[in-house]
């Protein structure tokens, strides 16, 4: 995917060779670091303000290279998993700040259409992806308050959907049709491609306005495009849940547009339990957000090179048959090492142990340690009876997975990719020496001191009447 101008060319090198891009006709420095400025000023705006969706899916493109091996900007989705931020930085210089983030709006919504719309009949057809280009366009200007396309040398950048809209309107008028209003017409996705298809002549998008146009010109593995957009998505979705108001009013914006005549989105929204922001609730099975937080921070935390991902294609199918989500190793890699801590100071909910010592047992490749604790550390193996029942201390499993101190003469002798808590909070804030690492699985009722604790460490609220 990537944004183009009039007089594209196709990549000259590799767009998944990181090394290939970096050296290709390096631009001037000063001219780099300025790129890298707007660019990081455009992302921080999305992520306060103008779009929460677009600032998790570039929070999980690791790699953002300036390259002259693109005219513009590109997303590229690889198929080791990855993506890829590709921008040249004159174009980003000569578009300014404004520009820049339109640009980088426009190839997120582009992602996130990827994995929307993927039905094989609608992909080849070209008034499809010039719907796409007036739908993504006409958000992109609603949402960054603009008035027009970003111009670069006084002609505008990409599709301008009042142009096609006006093009629409000549043509159904002259063969004696009649034209719906522009707001009408722009309302949603399909909606526009079912307007465009009434025209006696459709127009289709110039094959040279967009590489993203043009077949095979940009990787787009669809695995990593729905790994990632289903990812941001659902991060965003979790953020307009505990009120991001920004977020929230993205995504039902998006899901309005999405949904109409297409079955795959509305399934897509059902299975992240989307509907609760309009105040639905899927009738056939528990949203349970806590296990896909936690399955979706788990494939980041214990990401090394090639990473463990959470399988599109297999974990639908698991949905569909009411199973939990599972992890799976792309490539080969070290074994993880994981440790859960259980707080047993206190009732914790059976079925969360149950589903915890399920999930971690079928993530291939983990090596995974098991305490219990309350004022002490309390090493154990699945299926052994734990104890506890006394006063609560994260100070104690803080020393013990950092090798300060001995269980039963011994000390954890592996250093940990991450370490997952179940407490319900109610114990004295620590600061771990690796607080990246540590996530925390709050009960009901219990204190979530770790989201706010400087530095702030992953924190999600566990439903207990989950299953």
């Amino acid at each position: 995917m990537a944004y183009g101008e009039r007089g594209r060319r196709v990549p000259v090198v590799d767009l998944n060779d990181r090394r290939a891009l970096e050296r290709h006709r390096p631009a001037d420095p000063a001219t780099v670091e300025e790129a890298r400025g707007l660019k990081e000023a455009a992302l921080l705006d999305f992520g306060l303000t103008e779009s929460a969706v677009a600032s998790w899916l570039y929070a999980k493109c690791h790699h953002q290279i300036p390259t002259t091996a693109v005219d513009t900007a590109a997303v590229v989705a690889s198929g080791d998993g990855t993506c890829l931020l590709l921008y040249n930085p004159g174009f980003f210089v000569r578009l300014g700040l404004d520009g820049v983030k339109f640009v980088l709006f426009h190839e997120a919504r582009h992602l996130v259409h990827r994995h929307l719309f993927t039905d094989p009949e609608l992909r080849e057809d070209p008034v499809f992806e010039l719907a796409c280009e007036v739908s993504i366009n006409h958000v992109a200007l609603i949402r960054l308050g603009r008035e027009q396309l970003p111009l670069l040398e006084g002609r505008p950048t990409g599709v301008d959907p009042r142009e096609v809209y006006a093009a629409y309107r000549a043509d159904l008028t002259a063969h004696g049709l009649e034209p719906v209003p522009y707001e009408t017409f722009i309302e949603t996705d399909m909606r526009v491609y079912g307007e465009l298809k009434r025209m006696h002549r459709p127009p289709v998008p110039a094959r040279r306005l967009c590489v993203h146009l043009q077949d095979g010109a940009v990787p787009a593995d669809q695995e990593t495009v729905d790994g990632v957009a289903s990812s941001a998505l659902l991060n965003a979705l979790l953020a307009a849940r505990r009120g991001h108001a920004g977020a929230e009013r993205e995504l039902l914006e998006l899901m309005g547009r999405s949904e109409e005549g297409n079955p795959r989105a509305a399934k897509l929204w059902g299975n992240l339990g989307a509907g609760a922001l309009r105040g639905e609730t899927a009738r056939t099975r528990t949203v349970d957000w806590w296990q896909r937080w936690l399955v979706d921070v788990l494939g980041s935390k214990l990401r090394d090179g090639e990473r463990l991902v959470y399988p599109k294609k297999r974990g639908a199918l698991l949905a569909a048959l009411g199973q939990d989500p599972m992890l799976a190793r792309r490539g080969p890699v070290r074994d993880k090492v994981l440790v859960i801590a259980y707080d047993t100071s206190g009732s914790m909910p059976a079925h969360v142990i149950d589903w915890l010592t399920e999930l971690v047992g079928r993530i291939d490749g983990v090596e995974a340690h098991w305490l219990s604790f309350d004022a002490v550390v309390m090493p154990f193996a699945p299926g052994e009876r734990v104890y506890g029942g006394g006063g609560t201390s994260f100070h104690v499993v803080a020393d013990y997975v950092e090798g300060r101190t001995e269980v039963n003469g011994r000390r954890l002798d592996v250093v940990p990719d991450a370490v997952v808590v179940l407490t319900d909070g109610l114990a004295p804030p620590i600061t771990p020496a690796e607080p990246e690492k540590w996530i925390w699985l709050i009960t009901e009722g219990g204190s979530e001191w770790p989201e706010t604790h400087n530095p702030a460490m992953d924190c999600h609220r566990v439903t207990t009447g989950s299953r």
